[in-house]
């Protein structure tokens, strides 16, 4: 007797419309943010229609997510069947996007971008972190009293092992919530890996040795990244993690992923793709900006590869992706290169991901490489800068630190982009009017209440939430 193997895949469905009109996938967080911001509500916002899901259920195919910026939905299903959705009136395409038959483990570091590097225990002291949050000026704003507070930011990555038991996060408790978008059945905070663990350290960590950049931000964790393939279902579970974040109303988003190449070769992607339009995952990054959230993106490890250049979706305009440097302002060569396929420079900024201080899942401090700790540095500070100007939208909150990066004037198209910002003068300062008083600051500047206005004065001068001086 012969046993007939039935191989479900994965396929991307995509619709023709959205018949229905239902509510927007908005929590009310959201609503109010894009009232704020007068940020409009449009098709985008409206979830897939029921009638298409339920006509997919129907045929018993498994429904794993659906995006609504996509139009289309993720299921498991057999090739046979695949074809025959492919004909329905309301849909317009489906695509292959992992083939189960090619499931192992891929020792790639392009899915979680990582540079293995030296990772050392180092001996614990504020010191430490007190570096790399320097070399972009950011301890004056944590001086000021802004690390964040008010802030929501979302972590996307592939495993957060160990992260809810460990002191310097549980103490905080600014964890909002978390997300599994693949379809793994390891347990979120069991054996998914300590990349984010460590990344999240990046942001939020902080003990009597250790300070993260946006230590009173609350977060969300995601996790998107598959343990067993490298498909480009992943990238659709990423695009997911946005939706979800951008539905809760996230304000910054951090990701240490990226994608170019697959399994399946025919998967693979082209350099002449990193145009921020040719990919899903590209253009739902550029979405999730309109849409009101600041996302940092690592800009990839391959500078040194046969590859070179930044991964997708840091090709994705109005975002921020960041490159990695050393504490001295040195570009790690693995950093990848820019620009982006049409001409845009990438990465925008850069910051410490050569030797960058981190908290590892068992508590110890150790240093470690890879644009994907200089992303969630550079997040943390673009939530500190947010907390200081919570009035400003995400676009503004960009420009400001892009134009505050040391190479603004003259960006250099390959690893540095616009360079290192800063995060004071960002905050609408000149960096000369601290620089021999970093040390001083805290005894050298004060909140006090000017005009109905809380102010800052610091070296005699009033400073208004902009940053402005003020009379």
């Amino acid at each position: 007797m012969k046993i007939l193997l039935i191989i479900l895949n994965v396929f991307f469905v995509s619709f023709l419309d959205k018949p229905e009109k239902s509510a927007p996938a908005l929590s009310e967080r959201a609503i109010e943010q894009r009232q704020k911001w007068n940020i409009a509500t449009d098709e985008l916002d409206y979830p897939v229609s029921k009638l298409y899901l339920d006509s997919l259920r129907a045929q018993g195919i498994k429904i794993f997510h659906t995006s609504r910026w996509m139009n289309g939905a993720t299921c498991e299903m057999t090739d046979s069947l695949a074809e025959i959705v492919g004909l329905w009136p309301f849909v317009t395409n489906v695509e292959k996007t992992r083939d189960n038959n090619m499931q192992h483990h891929y020792p790639s570091p392009k899915r979680m971008i990582e540079n293995t590097g030296t990772r050392e225990s180092i001996i614990p002291a504020i010191q430490a972190t007190d570096a790399q949050l320097k070399l972009y000026n950011l301890l004056p704003l944590h001086h000021a009293g802004f690390k964040g507070k008010g802030i929501v930011m979302a972590v996307c990555d592939g495993g957060f092992y160990n992260a809810d038991a460990l002191d310097c996060f549980r103490q905080t408790e600014l964890e909002l919530g978390h997300f599994d978008f693949t379809d793994d059945k390891d347990d979120f905070y069991g054996s998914t890996g300590a990349h984010g663990t460590e990344c999240l350290s990046a942001i939020s960590g902080e003990s009597k040795n250790y300070s993260g950049a946006a230590p009173q931000a609350q977060y969300y964790l995601m996790r998107s990244e598959e343990a067993l393939t490298e498909s480009p279902k992943e990238m659709d579970n990423f695009i997911a993690a946005l939706e979800t974040a951008d539905s809760l109303g996230v304000n910054v988003f951090s990701a240490s992923l990226g994608y170019f190449y697959f399994d399946n070769s025919e998967w693979d992607l082209t350099q002449n793709q990193l145009d921020g339009v040719s990919t899903r995952i590209s253009c739902a990054a550029t979405i999730a900006a309109r849409k009101g959230m600041l996302l940092c993106i690592a800009a990839g490890n391959e500078g040194t590869s046969s590859w070179r250049k930044i991964d997708f979706p840091a090709d994705a305009d109005s975002i921020l992706t960041v490159g990695a440097v050393t504490t001295d302002s040195i570009i790690a060569s693995f950093s990848a290169y820019g620009p982006s396929a049409d001409g845009r420079v990438k990465p925008e900024v850069c910051a410490v991901g050569a030797g960058t201080t981190l908290i590892s899942p068992n508590g110890n401090i150790i240093k470690s490489n890879g644009t994907s700790f200089a992303t969630p540095l550079l997040a943390g500070m673009a939530a500190a800068l947010w907390s200081a100007l919570p009035e400003e939208n995400a676009m503004q909150i960009r420009e400001r630190i892009i134009r505050s990066a040391d190479r603004y004037d003259n960006p250099d198209m390959g690893q540095y982009g616009y360079g290192i910002p800063d995060a004071w003068k960002a905050y609408g300062h000149s960096p000369t009017e601290h620089i021999e008083s970093v040390a001083d600051y805290p005894s050298k500047a004060q909140k006090v209440l000017h005009n109905g206005q809380i102010v800052i004065i610091f070296q005699g001068q009033k400073y208004n939430s902009l940053g402005q001086k003020v009379q």
